[in-house]
């Protein structure tokens, strides 16, 4: 039972981690040090893509899945959960491009957001 609830917990947590793939950028528009860990989640989203690397929150769940009496996922966490059930698998590729083109985008208004402050800033020091 306790490994089943870890399971479950890992997968919640590995959801969690595609939402902040995808929002992280955004939130560090408001929280200027959130940009850290989304570059470092960012970078593995895409060694992950580009290379074929396991993920140690599909293993962690597999490990508790097994103790628990459920067969691993063979696939990984994407191809089980989320290919094919939240979209079509055709749209794999598409999805991934998606994501990639908000993550530059959030990357980019975060640039132009700080760099906008941090200009304004000065400005008004010299005021002085």
């Amino acid at each position: 039972m306790v490994s089943q609830a870890l399971a479950e917990l890992v997968m919640v947590v590995h959801f969690a981690v595609l939402v902040f793939l995808v929002v992280g950028g955004f939130l560090a528009w408001h929280w200027r040090g959130v940009i850290y860990p989304h570059l470092a989640m960012a970078t593995w989203g895409l060694l992950v893509v580009a290379f074929p690397l396991n993920c140690p929150l599909t293993a962690a769940e597999n490990f508790f899945r097994v103790r628990a009496g459920q067969p691993e996922l063979v696939e990984g966490f994407i191809d089980h959960y989320i290919d094919g059930v939240v979209y079509p698998q055709a749209a794999a590729g598409a999805v991934q491009l998606l994501v990639a083109v908000l993550v530059v985008g959030s990357w980019t208004g975060y640039c132009l957001r700080w760099r906008g402050e941090r200009h304004a800033g000065s400005r008004h020091v010299g005021a002085h």
